[in-house]
């Protein structure tokens, strides 16, 4: 009686085996999407992803439907919605006229009313800030806010060493871009270099300055010897540029 050739046998299950997965594969690949109703909650997603890469927000972008939703009385693999008319900006409140499709069907176009917030971290004060001093995020803390109601707070992603406190501001108050300012690197009545460029030629001189200026300011300073006044560019600090 011959032995059983188990190499054959091993190599059948193998090819078997691969058989049936390829198979398995390429039955899921063929059947078709679940199709499914558009839900209140599918909906919102759609529209405020468009929203916000219409209006380029920065932040959490919240909707809500100020109506009964009613949803298209079908289903579809696939939902997709066009925003036929946008605000004129985004706030708490909006209305939108969408036309909604089923795939590539288009089964209606609605107007909606929508109450949204944008919900995003500003700078709040942990101390009284006094006028003049250099911006530092030690003396602040971040605090989630809707910028559709408080329009003019500081995001926190704004500031760095370049801006000072533009005015005394308690503790425990959110900051606004009026509490703000840039550090200015040049100040009036001080002197300070001026240079000028003409291809290789630099030409640098003292002058002085006639106003406040910041960096890429342009500011008024005043020749000593000639009293004439010309317009040159905060570079750096007491270092202005005359530009050709």
């Amino acid at each position: 009686m011959s032995r059983p050739n188990f190499n054959f046998l091993f190599r059948a299950i193998f090819v078997a085996v691969l058989l049936a997965t390829a198979w398995k594969l390429r039955a899921a690949e063929a059947a078709p999407a679940s199709s499914t109703p558009l839900t209140r909650e599918h909906f919102l997603a759609l529209l405020t992803r468009d929203l916000t890469a219409h209006f380029n927000l920065e932040g959490e972008l919240q909707l809500e439907l100020l109506r009964d939703w009613a949803p298209p009385a079908r289903v579809s693999p696939s939902w997709q919605i066009a925003v036929l008319e946008y605000p004129t900006m985004p706030s708490s409140s909006m209305l939108v006229r969408c036309r909604i499709a089923a795939g590539s069907a288009v089964v209606g176009e609605t107007s909606f009313v929508l109450r949204a917030a944008l919900w995003r971290d500003a700078w709040a004060t942990r101390q009284p800030l006094t006028v003049g001093t250099t911006f530092d995020v030690a003396m602040l803390e971040a605090r989630r806010v809707d910028l559709f109601r408080e329009r003019d707070v500081l995001p926190a992603a704004v500031g760095d060493r370049t801006f000072i406190f533009a005015r005394a501001v308690p503790a425990g108050r959110l900051l606004t871009w009026h509490d703000i300012a840039r550090r200015p690197l040049v100040k009036k009545g001080e002197m300070v270099e001026v240079s000028a460029a003409d291809g290789l030629l630099v030409v640098t001189m003292k002058a002085l300055a006639m106003e406040n200026g910041a960096q890429g300011d342009t500011v008024t300073v005043r020749n000593p010897e000639s009293q004439k006044n010309f317009a040159a560019v905060v570079i750096d600090e007491n270092h202005v540029q005359v530009r050709f």
